[in-house]
């Protein structure tokens, strides 16, 4: 196709990506592994609700990455800012697991009323989408564990490492979106479900 297109690679110049989906953050990057989608939240929560980044070396959620099937952190809350006082002394506990061995162990205590957890993360791929469908399987834990740290590498060398930073995000919501949790942006940004059957018999 490329070559039909009459593409020549060597020739092209340099560009710019196209705004706003051409700038990503380290918190976007991370999403492609296990423990990702939790790390690039919590840093964007823990800040809006407290003013600081999130208290982790290097903004490094240690407890929530690695390949362990299931990986918990307790981070408490404190001296929140003003809107979020009602939060203080909270200890907001977190986890994490890929595969669906561990989904399943997550899915029994919360059906069972013994889940302890505010915000759990489940990837269906085992180490998460960096081995997931598209991509080259691998066989080893090794190969995974090269990719997961190639991942991290790439969020720390970026300039930009939490979601809430980006300056197309600002902007959106500076120019439409209002503020995070306003209204506008719930009605748009938030998905509502409907229930349905197997061949979706309960569609009116």
């Amino acid at each position: 196709m490329i070559k039909e297109a009459g593409i020549d690679f060597k020739s092209i110049g340099d560009d710019k990506f196209d705004d706003p989906l051409g700038l990503s953050t380290g918190a976007a990057d991370i999403f492609a592994t296990t423990g990702g989608v939790m790390e690039a939240a919590l840093r964007t929560v823990y800040e809006v609700v407290t003013g600081r980044e999130v208290p982790f070396n290097k903004l490094r959620v240690e407890p929530i990455r690695g390949l362990e099937k299931i990986k918990t952190a307790d981070i408490k809350i404190e001296n929140p800012l003003e809107d979020y006082k009602f939060l203080d002394g909270i200890t907001v506990k977190v986890a994490v697991t890929s595969g669906l061995s561990g989904a399943k162990k997550l899915m029994k205590e919360i059906s069972e009323g013994k889940s302890p957890y505010h915000f759990i993360e489940v990837m269906g791929c085992p180490g998460g989408c960096i081995s997931g469908g598209g991509q080259p399987r691998p066989s080893d834990k090794d190969t995974v564990r090269k990719r997961t740290e190639a991942i991290w590498r790439e969020d720390e060398g970026k300039e930009y490492r939490k979601s809430h930073d980006n300056p197309a995000i600002k902007k959106i919501y500076e120019d439409y979106l209002e503020k995070p949790l306003g209204h506008k942006s719930h009605e748009l940004l938030h998905t509502k479900y409907t229930q349905r059957g197997v061949f979706n018999e309960y569609i009116k």
